[in-house]
């Protein structure tokens, strides 16, 4: 059977887009193993790129040629110095000649090896062939990038249900109602479920260490978002609000580090709209360094990257200021778990189904979590995420210059303030009044996105993209 695991879920990578930038990245890695495992690669000649569809759409804007570059070039998007990129697209670009796998020495002109090709491939939006001269002969290898950084070939019809790892779980959850049928016949919460799913894989230690390096990869994420001031890269000059409104927010709290920084929030009295203030802080802040190809989490995707950790930040200084690193754990088993399912029925690549794809999955991804720290029952979590996505059905993606910018980072705070909204009706809801379960929202996203039209879909052809023009931003 074919699972999704939490860390499938929630990946570290580079900004500014999980299906655009660490999908592509991801693909070219797999291509250079294709090319090993074949016993070619050290005979390769030559090497270009087509992209194809949303990936060509929209791809300079979500730097697609530089993650193609830099993935060919060796380079790893969970361990790569930030402050090493430039440097290394500046000197592939001069020098015309790229580190293969980081082995060897191969010409490459961005200007010509990267082809941006306007039409889909019938697969999926978004499509990327390698092609390799051996011995004078062109050897083709396409990837797609289905969202969420998953990379699949075309092996499946649908291309949704393909999956990049197959593996077992003991708990096999496809929907919802079967995720609470094992929590009833286990006598179990939901996190409790997941926890036991994922120990199929690794050990308890492992999971609490990778859960923790993704928690401290997001909490850094905030804290890097709200020192930094400035304007976006890309050219619609979008200034930084994170930093501002942190400045404001603050105060004269003291503190050197994340750590320290959370405790100093704890201690001060937040009020109503400063709560809403902080939690859009939090997320701003995230997106703001996801679209300056900062270091950030998928979750699921890099779009939507500030949704979850603004959440959980928010539980951690307004809610429960006793939480410790089993709160954290319980929220991100929980939320991956509700990311799957929507990923196994539906999608969570914006090319395939809009901003509900990204924006609308996150939310409930957050609020769900939210809602079982908070005392919620298995249903009232999945009623959580149902209300979150029910609130998010036919959200578009039109960002504007095909950067992840407008109205990106803005969704974000948006989708946080919405799960927390969720997680609260859902605790004063009774199961047995629901009419809307999560399956049915899963399955109605899906039909939405596939009614959607195309232009909608992360191609900057269509919506803001098109009714917003350049030179006023």
């Amino acid at each position: 059977m074919e699972c999704i695991s939490v860390f499938d879920m929630l990946k570290i990578g580079i900004g500014p887009s999980s299906s655009h930038t660490l999908g592509p990245w991801r693909a070219a890695e797999r291509w250079i193993k294709e090319l090993k495992d074949n016993d070619t690669f050290d005979t390769v000649e030559k090497i270009s790129v087509d992209l194809y569809g949303s990936l060509s759409l929209t791809g300079k804007g979500h730097a697609t040629d530089y993650a193609v570059m830099l993935g060919l070039n060796g380079a790893d998007p969970e361990t790569m110095p930030i402050e090493n990129i430039a440097s290394v697209i500046s000197e592939i670009k001069k020098s015309k000649t790229l580190s293969f796998n980081n082995e060897k020495p191969i010409t490459f002109n961005t200007d010509t090896d990267i082809v941006f090709n306007r039409d889909f491939l019938p697969f999926h939006a978004n499509g990327l062939t390698f092609t390799a001269t051996i011995n004078g002969k062109n050897a083709k290898s396409t990837f797609y990038s289905i969202g969420g950084g998953f990379v699949v070939k075309e092996t499946l019809e649908n291309s949704k249900k393909n999956f990049e790892i197959k593996r077992s779980f003991p708990y096999h959850i496809d929907k919802g109602t079967e995720l609470l049928q094992f929590c009833k016949t286990l006598g179990k919460s939901i996190s409790e479920v997941v926890l036991e799913n994922e120990k199929s894989l690794r050990s308890e230690k492992e999971i609490d260490k990778e859960l923790k390096r993704i928690w401290d990869t997001m909490l850094e994420c905030i804290y890097i978002g709200c020192h930094t001031e400035g304007n976006l890269p890309g050219g619609l000059n979008v200034r930084r609000r994170a930093f501002d409104m942190h400045q404001n927010l603050k105060g004269d709290i003291a503190y050197t580090n994340p750590v320290e920084w959370v405790y100093a929030i704890r201690d001060t009295e937040v009020k109503f709209r400063q709560i809403l203030k902080w939690v859009s802080c939090f997320a701003l802040a995230v997106n703001e360094v996801n679209a300056s190809l900062g270091r950030v989490v998928t979750a699921p995707t890099n779009g939507s990257a500030g949704v979850i950790p603004a959440v959980l930040l928010y539980y951690l200084v307004i809610e429960n200021h006793d939480a410790n690193f089993e709160d954290i754990k319980r929220f991100l088993l929980v939320a991956g778990e509700i990311g799957s399912i929507f990923k196994k029925g539906a999608t969570i690549s914006a090319a395939m189904g809009g901003c509900q794809a990204e924006i609308g999955v996150s939310s409930a991804m957050a609020s769900g979590a939210l809602c079982e720290l908070l005392g919620g029952t298995p249903e009232q979590v999945l009623i959580a995420a149902e209300i979150a996505m029910e609130h998010h059905l036919g959200l578009t993606c039109d960002p504007i210059g095909g950067l992840v910018q407008i109205p990106c980072i803005e969704r974000n705070a948006m989708g946080a303030i919405k799960a927390i909204n969720a997680a609260e009706m859902a605790l004063n809801t009774d199961p047995k009044n629901v009419k809307v379960p999560l399956d049915k929202v899963v399955s109605t996203m899906w039909e939405t996105a596939k009614d959607m039209h195309t232009k909608y879909k992360e191609t900057s052809e269509g919506g803001l993209a098109v009714g917003v023009n350049l030179t006023d931003c």
